[in-house]
């Protein structure tokens, strides 16, 4: 019987091994599962980490291609900005008056108590009108584009009483030989 209770007690001592063996071994297992998790987790960031730093790289090389095309934009528009001033000093020359408005008119009556009877050209009848206008300032205060005839200008516009600047000249002309 003392043979039969000790083989029994290293039976059962064999299958308490066992089972610690077996528990040391899923226990082992699990472990070598976290560590791999753990070392994809970490693969993964490393991963991820390289994808952002070339998204980094790829954005910085964009602007830097924006800022060197901004740059080409820029040099660009100063080259055609010294074309266009060294065309336009080229192109500036003075400007020659038209002979027909230089060309001495003779003067009414009526015009020249304003403006004055010896023969003057066109452009300086119309200076000295205006002259007049704004000295007696009969301009309208609302639209200065009307002119408030005086005695004088009566004469000239046909009795009108207010006419446009317009309207002006060509009632002027009227008086010019």
């Amino acid at each position: 019987m003392a043979k039969k209770k000790a083989a029994k007690k290293k039976t059962a001592k064999k299958k308490v091994a066992k089972k610690k063996t077996v528990a040391k071994k899923k226990t082992a297992k699990k472990k070598t599962a976290a560590k791999k998790k753990t070392a994809k987790k970490k693969v993964a960031k490393k991963k991820t980490a390289k994808k952002k730093t070339a998204a980094k790289k790829k954005t910085a090389k964009k602007k830097v291609a924006k800022k060197k095309t901004a740059k080409k934009k820029t040099v660009a528009k100063k080259k055609t900005a010294k074309k266009k001033v060294a065309k336009k000093k080229t192109s500036k020359k003075k400007r020659t008056p038209n002979a027909a408005f230089m060309k001495p008119v003779t003067i009414s009556d009526a015009l020249a108590k304003i403006v004055g009877s010896a023969p003057i050209p066109r452009t300086q009848v119309t200076k000295k009108l205006w002259a007049y206008i704004k000295k007696n300032k009969l301009q309208d205060s609302v639209n200065k584009r009307m002119i408030i005839a005086d005695e004088k200008l009566k004469e000239i516009f046909g009795r009108a009483k207010k006419v446009s600047m317009f309207e002006m000249t060509k009632l002027v002309s009227k008086h010019l030989k």
